[in-house]
């Protein structure tokens, strides 16, 4: 399905001025002035974040994608590809370029937002809006160098290739785009982090739609975590968990499972804006991902299905419930059902929507445990992982399963140290509890990206196979870690990724 949001303006400007389905943000540039009230410019920010979905091409990437086979639908061009780690240019909706354009449109959407504060003089009644312009600001410039640039690292940060960072509204055709440098995107990124997140406050009618308090000290314990501020990550993460009952905030996959819920009813609640309070952070975006997730060649294959959800490192089994769609190996969790926006009655035209989740109490809690880890709180950390373990694990018994320090180092006895190799050295009583925090990660936010980041953070080696038992090998520092940037963004003088 071609995006049909795309247009020859997003390839022509290549960060789009405004865009909207809202009249008022239908204004053309030079009517920008008509944003002239608090309430206008909040709808405004509702366009602020990314409309598109990075799971579909992150995903395959990864370890959690294995070949099906040639029984499984292969129609879907963005799964084979990236599967592959091949570059790919098609600008349907879940592909690199549809992401790359809704992010800058999302940033072009906050920066206006921040010229309307500005022209109205700004003041108190106005600083809500400007911590949740510059935070939308400061997550879709995070998303993009996160994925079309190399990792974080502060000792090659300074000449490493970053992205465009947009702090003004665009005034001209075309404009004079360098892309930087990725130190100078995370200095960026920081201040406007550092600043919204003291400004920001929840007075929203759908809060997860938005930057809470709690969705952006979240945002904030996964940037710190990338840029090794340990201390920074736990501050964050316990503004968002509390100091009490944290196992309350978390996704109770056990309870749900073992409620005998059906597999619709599983996937309402998973993204559900108000039931569900691990959801911090959700967008729903135009996307067939839910067409896609079970039958697509390259995703969970059944061998995948036994090394991601079979046993933990309690003895027992996660309480994940596996579906099949169709028959075979069309294996798929429970996470994203499609909502059909109908265009046109009489035709039967429209278009699909599906609601990601981009933040969640389940990760923050787990980014503390490595922080602890990272920082030798190593009872901490366990501590964190056993918390995280008790609401995953089917027939949890807290008396029973209750881990040790000593029993995480004996399961990760056989670890070199030369699996995980980010730019910081991890000490080896950190590894082992280091290790079981990413593979309970793994497993927790399967089909949801989020393993692609720490495959990138950790400099993971990945190897696919295919179905006649070629192996295909993603070693550490690949340039094909890196997204190739867009075509058309090349064509108006982005520099291209090296190759």
């Amino acid at each position: 399905m071609k995006n049909i949001k795309y247009n020859i303006l997003k390839v022509a400007f290549l960060f789009l001025l405004i865009s909207s389905c809202d009249e008022v943000l239908d204004e053309t540039p030079d009517n920008r002035t008509t944003i002239d009230s608090p309430e206008k410019i909040a709808e405004l920010l509702v366009g602020a974040y990314p409309e598109a979905a990075y799971v579909p091409f992150l995903e395959p990437m990864s370890d959690n994608a294995g070949d099906k086979g040639f029984s499984q639908t292969s129609e879907f061009r963005v799964n084979q590809l990236m599967y592959f780690w091949e570059d790919i240019n098609d600008i349907d909706e879940d592909t690199p370029t549809n992401y790359w354009n809704e992010a800058y449109e999302a940033i072009a959407q906050a920066n206006q937002a921040l010229a309307s504060i500005e022209e109205l003089g700004g003041g108190d009644e106005l600083n809500s809006l400007k911590g949740e312009a510059l935070l939308c600001r400061a997550y879709a410039h995070f998303m993009l160098v996160t994925i079309f640039c190399k990792p974080y690292n502060p000792t090659t940060a300074g000449s490493d290739l970053g992205i465009t960072y947009i702090t003004k509204p665009e005034t001209v055709l075309l404009g004079d785009y360098s892309r930087g440098t990725i130190a100078n995107v995370y200095e960026n990124i920081k201040r406007d982090l550092e600043e919204g997140i003291n400004l920001i406050e929840d007075d929203y009618s759908v809060p997860t739609f938005h930057f809470t308090k709690r969705a952006a000290s979240a945002f904030a314990s996964r940037f710190y975590l990338v840029t090794a501020n340990w201390d920074k990550v736990i501050e964050h993460s316990n503004k968002v968990l509390g100091s009490s009952n944290e196992i309350n905030e978390l996704r109770n996959i056990a309870n749900i499972t073992g409620s005998g819920l059906t597999f619709q009813q599983q996937v309402g609640l998973y993204t559900n804006s108000t039931l569900e309070s691990a959801n911090l952070l959700l967008v729903s975006c135009a996307s067939i991902y839910n067409r896609m997730e079970g039958v697509a060649q390259y995703q969970l294959s059944q061998n995948l299905v036994n090394t991601i959800f079979s046993a933990n490192i309690t003895g027992k089994s996660w309480a994940y419930n596996i579906f099949t769609r169709g028959g075979g190996e069309n294996n798929l969790t429970p996470k994203y059902q499609e909502y059909f926006k109908v265009t046109n009655q009489a035709v039967g035209i429209g278009i699909p929507f599906v609601t990601f989740v981009l933040l969640s109490t389940d990760e923050v809690l787990l980014n503390r445990a490595e922080a602890y880890a990272m920082k030798g709180e190593l009872q901490k950390a366990t501590d964190d992982i056993n918390i995280s373990l008790q609401v995953k694990t089917t027939n949890y018994n807290s008396l029973t399963d209750l881990l040790s320090i000593n029993t995480i180092n004996n399961f990760y006895q056989g670890l070199t140290g030369t699996e995980y190799t980010p730019y910081y050295n991890i000490p080896s009583p950190s590894l082992p509890l280091v290790a079981a925090v990413l593979d309970i990660k793994r497993t927790v936010f399967y089909n949801e990206g989020l393993r692609w980041f720490d495959v990138k953070r950790h400099n993971i080696e990945i190897n696919h196979r295919d179905i006649f038992g070629n192996s295909y090998k993603l070693p550490k520092d690949d340039l094909r870690r890196v997204i190739q940037i867009p075509e058309a963004a090349q064509s108006f003088g982005i520099a291209e990724n090296p190759r």
